[in-house]
């Protein structure tokens, strides 16, 4: 037996912590060496929390959720600098996809930052899909892959790992998996034909890690989701697509796999599967060291072979590794700032139906949806401010899922909805705003419907710059 086992075993995972500031017992678990640690919204200020973690261990890889758009970590409170993927996959120019990617690394870079748990690579196939939606590029392979190859070659040209993300492909579902174990209904050939093609773009670009998603796909393992399946992990993405880089789990806390397994068990079947790294964004110092604990006893008790657990963390320190050596293209990459790449795709990727400009300070009625819980509930639409911004005196009227349109009276009038295409009591909203006030303008942030109102514009995604493109359009 290995002398280091408990080491080991604390090299494969990556939690998150509560609270603004590392707690001593994340200290205490760095130094026995854990491996990573993913930071989220709660950590803010995230440079800081960066600075803190690789102080105290440099070799601790820093992980967070930076996809821009509407998942943003580091800019949640006012929303993110650039668009995110579905906004780049209707311009899909993939230059400025790669300068975008560069820009997020850019800004991760210089936080000390080591891996971005992005991009989404899923091919959203379905149109009610809960979870993914605007944070695909799109609903068709090819365009998916050419984005996803040019995403991970932006922010891993920036000396910021990449990991895309949830394979086999999140895209064909109906389930959100912080909720409830989603399946994927597809052949092995329909796979290997819509899914599969953005990861094999992604290996084939050269990405330091991938992330599982927790999805039952019959067509590969009838029993048991692709995080906790080596038909899945080892013998598809490891021998079919040749990926050899970190292979790390989505957050075992979610209900799809939370509710079948213990963290522990979740985590040594991941393990055994052919994943390297645990990802428990939730975690106390106790469950921690509970999942230490169940892998060690896992290789002791002959569940999870030595040689797998090596092999694992091996992989984890690659990416350390990695990024260490990255040093002189983050220098280089800080020195070339290009603040408008964000601005510059949100313009380019705005559609306007009709023609409509405000002249005054309107009402504006957010139709609101819930989000997933991928999305930190504080991030804003940010239409509002963009709009009071050129138009001091311009009013906000929330509206909560389910509830009636609020009056709204004879001066300008704007709506705010996101995903009509999803969501009917969206469209219904939608359809009285008009017929009330033909004159109104409909904005709608996620995947639009058909357009309606005197002008309609789709801004593909969450994103202050995209509220920025919109309001621009609007009032100039």
């Amino acid at each position: 037996m290995t002398p280091d086992l408990s080491r080991l075993a604390m090299t494969v995972l990556q939690p998150g912590y509560a609270g603004a500031s590392l707690p001593d017992w994340m200290r205490g678990a760095l130094d026995q060496g854990l491996g990573g640690v993913v930071l989220f919204a709660r950590n803010h200020p995230l440079d800081r929390a960066a600075r803190q973690i690789r102080a105290h261990s440099p070799d601790a890889i820093v992980a967070v959720d930076e996809e821009g758009g509407t998942i943003t970590r580091f800019e949640v409170e006012h929303g993110s600098s650039v668009p995110g993927n579905r906004a780049l996959g209707v311009v899909d120019d993939v230059k400025l996809t790669e300068r975008v990617g560069r820009q997020l690394g850019r800004m991760l870079a210089g936080a000390g930052v080591t891996l971005d748990y992005a991009p989404t690579a899923d091919v959203n196939a379905n149109p009610a899909n809960p979870v993914i939606g605007v944070r695909s590029f799109g609903p068709d392979p090819d365009l998916v892959a050419r984005h996803t190859a040019a995403y991970v070659a932006g922010v891993q040209g920036a000396g910021v790992a990449a990991c895309a993300k949830h394979f086999p492909g999140h895209g064909d579902t109906t389930t959100d998996s912080h909720l409830a174990l989603p399946t994927v209904h597809a052949s092995r050939d329909l796979l290997a034909e819509r899914d599969l093609p953005p990861f094999r773009a992604a290996v084939e670009a050269g990405v330091r890690s991938i992330m599982c998603g927790h999805l039952l796909v019959p067509a590969l393992d009838p029993d048991l989701p692709a995080t906790l399946s080596r038909a899945a992990l080892t013998e598809l993405l490891r021998g079919e697509l040749g990926f050899d880089g970190m292979l790390v789990t989505d957050a075992i806390e979610m209900r799809a796999v939370a509710a079948m397994f213990e963290p522990g068990e979740i985590a040594v079947r991941a393990l055994a599967a052919g994943a390297d790294a645990v990802c428990a964004g939730h975690v106390t110092e106790d469950g921690l060291y509970a999942l230490r604990d169940a892998v060690v006893e896992a290789v002791r008790s002959g569940t999870l072979p030595e040689e797998r657990l090596a092999e694992a963390a091996a992989r984890v320190r690659a990416v350390s590794a990695w990024y260490a050596g990255q040093a002189a293209l983050r220098d280089q990459a800080l020195a070339e700032p290009d603040d408008r790449a964000g601005l510059e795709a949100a313009r380019a990727a705005l559609t306007v139906t009709g023609a409509a400009r405000l002249t005054g300070p309107p009402l504006v009625v957010e139709v609101n949806t819930r989000h997933s819980q991928a999305v930190d509930q504080v991030n804003p639409t940010g239409v509002t401010a963009a709009l009071a911004a050129a138009l001091p005196g311009t009013r906000r009227v929330p509206l909560e899922p389910g509830a009636a349109l609020p009056p709204l009276g004879t001066g300008p009038a704007v709506l705010v909805v996101h995903d009509a295409a999803r969501h009917p009591w969206v469209r219904e909203r939608i359809e009285q705003a008009v017929r009330e006030r033909p004159d109104i303008i409909v904005i709608d942030t996620g995947i639009p419907a058909e357009p309606a109102g005197a002008a309609h514009l789709a801004t593909h995604g969450i994103s202050r710059v995209s509220a920025q493109a919109a309001a621009e359009r609007l009032t100039s």
